[in-house]
């Protein structure tokens, strides 16, 4: 195939956004990995077969990690136009593992991109204070009383900065540790403790650990105003230990065009 001829199969195709929601537990991840069963391959694969072979890549809103669940998922990818777009879902969610579910299709202007449009992101982490044989793939079972009024009053300090240095895995390459924080708070639902964070751009197992200093906070380990000094540090080993990824889910991205 000529050089022309290609550049004509590209100029066709359209960009399309998924909405979709998954279950993190038998994944490694979000990414692609070499030896790993990831959400994004499990959706190559399928745009690829629907593709007669031909591959296709999609695009992810961010990067969940091993065992993390997203509720609200974006994703983008580029596609020959699609007349049918609730049969072409119905395709993809017959072909894709049950845990994972596309919601929504639809067409956008090919220069739109899913991660790099996003303007922010939220979180949101589940903790249970009685074990249940149900949510214990989908929430952390932590039974020591928590004082949420206190954990509240560590949410203003933290959004109070801008370098979350402190909360970011070790060795991460990133051109800076700045996030802005628009939302943090506790809520006791039942018998659920859940903490629901929203920012322009997240670091790496940022709400993980956290939440796992929120803990500290909540069980009188450490003080409220503790937390300034361990923000201003921006050394991990001055937080709290990562939670496990068992809790946390993605729950919305918003976009300027949605």
């Amino acid at each position: 195939m000529s050089q022309n001829e290609i550049n004509n199969l590209e100029i066709n195709m359209q960009r399309y956004f998924l909405v979709l929601s998954y279950k993190g537990t038998n994944y490694n991840g979000w990414q692609i990995q070499p030896n790993g069963n990831t959400i994004q391959g499990e959706i190559n694969n399928t745009l690829t077969k629907l593709n007669s072979g031909a591959e296709i890549n999609c695009m992810g809103c961010g990067r969940t990690d091993t065992g993390v669940h997203a509720s609200k998922f974006f994703a983008h990818f580029d596609f020959d136009p699609i007349f049918d777009l609730e049969n072409f879902k119905y395709k993809m969610n017959i072909m894709l593992p049950n845990d994972i579910v596309i919601h929504k299709i639809f067409k956008v202007k090919n220069e739109a991109h899913s991660r790099f449009d996003a303007l922010s992101r939220t979180y949101k982490y589940h903790i249970s204070t009685t074990k249940n044989a149900f949510n214990f793939e989908t929430s952390l079972l932590f039974q020591q009383k928590l004082d949420i009024q206190i954990m509240n009053q560590a949410c203003i300090i933290l959004k109070s900065y801008s370098n979350f240095e402190s909360f970011s895995k070790v060795k991460t390459e990133v051109k800076t540790f700045d996030c802005h924080i628009s939302e943090a708070f506790w809520v006791l639902k039942e018998n659920e403790i859940i903490f629901t964070i929203t920012a322009n751009r997240f670091l790496r197992n940022m709400v993980r650990s956290i939440v796992g200093t929120m803990i500290d906070i909540g069980t009188q380990k450490l003080e409220v105003e503790d937390l300034n000094e361990i923000i201003i540090s921006r050394s991990r080993s001055n937080a709290g230990k990562s939670v496990l990824a068992n809790g946390l889910f993605l729950t919305d991205i918003k976009y300027t065009y949605l």
